[in-house]
């Protein structure tokens, strides 16, 4: 291997705060934990692991190469993953009050059901877009990596998410009964609006 512990720790250290950073995982597996508690949740937790491998590996194999031959394409990666926080988090307040249950897409029972809406909203998630082709290429030597490299940095890169999706889908089925309230629904919702917004807004200067 050609990456240190050091390297490799580091790394972990950014995939938790990209996990602390509220997004649309978070509001999906609120959604699947809400409606039918862990059981519901968990299998869209694993189905976010399949865009938590394939974003990384994309991104060692060919983001350096759109880099290197398209200067302006991480400028304006970062204008459209800001422009998409900014709008989730104005429709979030907007829609402060209603339920997340209401969303059917993303509570539709069965574990293939929340499975397959785990890959689709890490498949689409600008903020992981944006971590793993934008700043993967700072954390290590790509064109020099092998291929034990690789598996370590893929292990990483779904490990800690899905460490963190499964407490956070654990806490949210044992305070569904808060949760759950209009009030508190309501007050998340503004939060997590507003957080959106103020992510939208740094991003481009980053």
């Amino acid at each position: 291997m050609t990456v240190t512990p050091y390297d490799l720790a580091l790394y972990a250290g950014a995939l938790l705060i990209l996990f602390l950073t509220p997004g649309p995982v978070w509001v999906a597996l609120a959604a699947r934990a809400l409606s039918g508690g862990f059981a519901a949740a968990w299998p869209l937790a694993l189905g976010v692991v399949v865009g938590d491998i394939l974003w990384p590996f994309l991104a060692i194999l060919g983001v350096t190469w759109i880099v290197s031959v398209f200067s302006g394409f991480m400028t304006v990666l970062r204008w459209v993953a800001s422009l998409t926080f900014l709008t989730m988090g104005v429709l979030i307040i907007r829609h402060a009050g209603r339920t997340i249950a209401t969303d059917s897409r993303l509570t539709r029972p069965g574990r293939w059901a929340g499975f397959m809406a785990g890959m689709a909203v890490i498949l689409g998630n600008p903020k992981a877009i944006l971590f793993y082709m934008g700043m993967l290429p700072g954390f290590f030597d790509l064109p020099h990596l092998r291929w034990a490299d690789i598996g370590a940095i893929c292990f990483l890169s779904f490990l800690v998410p899905l460490l963190g999706n499964l407490v956070l889908a654990a806490s949210i089925h044992r305070a569904r009964a808060l949760l759950t309230s209009p009030v508190a629904i309501r007050r998340t919702n503004l939060t997590a609006g507003t957080m959106l917004i103020c992510v939208g807004l740094m991003i481009p200067f980053l």
